[in-house]
């Protein structure tokens, strides 16, 4: 018989959800525990990391021949707000500044600039240089709790049609299928979130 661990961040990194989520690259669970992250900070990464896995498995199936950094993407949705743990009003509130500082947060912890990026630019995916691991973490961002953002999914469909060779048409309706099917376990997700405290 397991036991249950009794801190509420130990609990948002170790306890199964409803339906189960899976746990965080074991690096960034890590790098959550040393810097005492908030249990809702963690709640809400795992919650985006589990849809992020679901996405990269689509697009890894759809299309093959696409050359997608699948780590480099699972560590973009693990860690995208990790910048809150230096703003933590930004867990309840608005505000952009967790994004540089979790950027730089990262790279202050020896991650590679190409990984700490998506702390920055998982709510820009207009800026220059944005990729489709950038697209993907940030439209796991919002799927996780069931927001569609047509303008971000109509980036990431021109990117899909054109590394597919098909119509965009057929790409939007292949990725409204699984946003559809994602955003079905919003609800339990969001449960799961705010069954942790915002405070450490």
């Amino acid at each position: 018989m397991t036991s249950t661990p009794s801190d509420p961040l130990s609990r948002a990194l170790e306890a199964a959800g409803e339906p189960p989520l899976r746990p965080l690259p074991p690096v960034v669970a890590e790098l959550l525990r040393s810097l005492g992250a908030p249990a809702r900070l963690a709640a809400h990464l795992r919650a985006v990391h589990d849809v992020a896995v679901e996405l990269v498995e689509w697009v890894g199936g759809r299309y093959p021949d696409l050359a997608v950094d699948r780590d480099a993407v699972l560590f973009g949705a693990a860690t995208h707000d990790v910048g809150k743990t230096v703003h933590p009003e930004e867990l309840s509130g608005p505000g952009s500044a967790h994004e540089a500082a979790g950027r730089d947060l990262l790279l202050e912890h020896g991650f590679a600039p190409g990984l700490a990026r998506f702390a920055a630019t998982h709510a820009s995916w207009d800026g220059p240089g944005v990729g489709v691991e950038d697209l993907l973490v940030s439209t796991a961002d919002k799927v996780w709790k069931d927001k569609r953002v047509p303008d971000l999914e109509d980036r990431l469909v021109r990117a899909l049609a054109a590394a597919a060779g098909r119509e965009p048409w057929e790409e939007y309706l292949a990725l409204d299928d699984v946003l559809t099917r994602l955003g079905e376990d919003a609800a339990h997700r969001l449960a799961f979130q705010a069954s942790f405290p915002v405070d450490r």
